[in-house]
């Protein structure tokens, strides 16, 4: 005779050691157990602006006789960039104006505009202000450090007076045009040329002359006449406002620096 007392119930209630076991390993382990939730993606960072197109004015220059390449725009404030402007003040078409303080050149025009221009200038201790007139111009021109320079510098010997200076081309400090500036006669041994190094439009690092962008200084030297009148303020153009460009800084010019 079989003893079915331990055995218990049976059918769909019957509650086994087993399914109790399974249910409490199962009530366990989700008492255990916390589910981690994935951190939150951090959000992608901004894409970098695309860089400024190139305007068609500053774009290269094939057909010069050395080669001439296109400007990095976005080394220049926009500010420096060539532009038409207003010009309320008492100087006839045709002079040249340069506000060393805001780092501006402006050629006058006609109804009260301007074609205004960035233009780099010289270190302090060498800078010339005054009115003059431009007495003459050259495309490509040599450059002849004054003596004074040379004693300065004296790794500019070979470029000297005496040595007949340096040949036109991309190392040459005065860039793709020149415009000589005379007073009462005499040259004042500074100039309105170009540069290769656009980076310095906007700063101060010549030893005394006026620099221009070399497509700038082209479309300069195209538009004014010889013997047009110049005047230079140190101090910044009369009745101008403050000049953003009064806190860009002296840079370190490099060897040879006009």
């Amino acid at each position: 005779m079989t003893d079915r007392s331990t055995e218990g119930p049976t059918g769909p209630g019957r509650l086994t050691r087993r399914s109790l076991l399974a249910g409490g390993s199962a009530f366990l382990l989700s008492g255990c157990v916390t589910a981690t939730p994935a951190p939150p993606l951090a959000p992608a960072p901004p894409a970098p602006p695309p860089p400024p197109a190139i305007p068609l004015m500053y774009q290269a220059l094939p057909n010069e006789r050395f080669p001439v390449e296109a400007v990095d725009v976005s080394a220049i404030p926009q500010r420096l960039w060539r532009q038409e402007v207003a010009f309320p003040h008492a100087e006839r078409p045709g002079t040249v104006v340069v506000d060393t303080q805001a780092k501006y050149l402006y050629h006058v025009g006609q109804n009260g505009m301007a074609t205004r221009y960035g233009i780099g200038v010289g270190r302090d201790g060498f800078a010339w202000d005054g009115r003059a007139v431009i007495a003459y111009k050259r495309e490509w021109p040599r450059w002849t450090p004054p003596d004074s320079m040379v004693a300065r510098q004296p790794e500019l010997e070979p470029y000297s007076i005496a040595n007949g200076g340096m040949d036109p081309g991309p190392r040459n400090p005065l860039g793709a045009r020149a415009l000589y500036i005379h007073q009462n006669g005499a040259d004042t041994l500074y100039r309105l040329h170009g540069t290769f190094q656009p980076w310095s439009i906007g700063k101060a690092v010549s030893s005394g002359c006026i620099r221009l962008l070399n497509q700038d200084v082209i479309h300069l030297y195209v538009t004014v006449r010889d013997g047009s009148p110049i005047v230079v303020y140190q101090d910044g153009l009369p009745g101008a406002p403050l000049a953003e460009g009064r806190s860009e800084g002296l840079a370190p010019p490099p060897p040879g620096n006009a």
